[in-house]
């Protein structure tokens, strides 16, 4: 247990989740949410990092046979928390704002549901295998918040980072919408099998 609690790619899982705080800490720097420019770069480096470790520690999991339960456990949950905080962060900054935050509320809820779903399917032991269109969703949104962590820093480099950022957590909220469509109708049948049992 020791050994596949500490193989590299959990370390990597740990590290994201290690992550989320670091990131609340950069936009308080210079104040309560008023992050300088230097602040925001520091947090979507440290984003991006996390990013990248959400790459390869399923990656490397499986080409070096060092899948664990504690990593499969883990490593949805360090996606939610990363996601989850920082569009918080955004919307308290005010990056996230007016109908926009409709878009971050469709991301959030999308994810606590579709989590409770999967934890009702493993009381069956029912596993729904993640799409590739999920996958993608995931990369939509990472870059989406990239895009919005750069904010005005970015802005200042190339324009319109900013309303970039924003179409873009758009579309990714509505890629979420559809594949939480399609995990909870692959799900459901399993919910209904298993309330006709009873």
């Amino acid at each position: 247990m020791r050994n596949s609690a500490f193989n590299l790619p959990n370390i990597l899982t740990y590290l994201r989740i290690l992550a989320v705080p670091l990131i609340v800490v950069c936009f308080f720097f210079e104040g309560p949410l008023q992050p300088s420019d230097f602040s925001r770069w520091l947090a979507l480096g440290i984003f991006a990092f996390a990013g990248i470790t959400d790459f390869f520690d399923g990656w490397l999991a499986r080409r070096w046979q060092q899948t664990s339960e504690i990593g499969r456990m883990l490593d949805p949950i360090a996606d939610k928390l990363v996601v989850s905080v920082v569009l918080l962060l955004l919307a308290a900054e005010g990056a996230i704002a007016g109908w926009s935050l409709w878009a971050a509320v469709i991301i959030l809820c999308r994810e606590i549901l579709v989590s409770g779903l999967r934890e009702y399917l493993a009381t069956l032991e029912v596993s729904v295998p993640v799409s590739q269109l999920a996958k993608w969703k995931t990369a939509m949104q990472l870059v989406a918040i990239g895009f919005m962590i750069a904010g005005p820093a970015g802005d200042r480099i190339v324009p319109y980072i900013t309303e970039t950022g924003l179409v873009l957590l758009w579309v990714s909220a509505l890629v979420t919408l559809y594949t939480g469509w399609d995990y909870y109708r692959s799900g459901l049948k399993h919910v209904i099998e298993d309330s006709n049992r009873q």
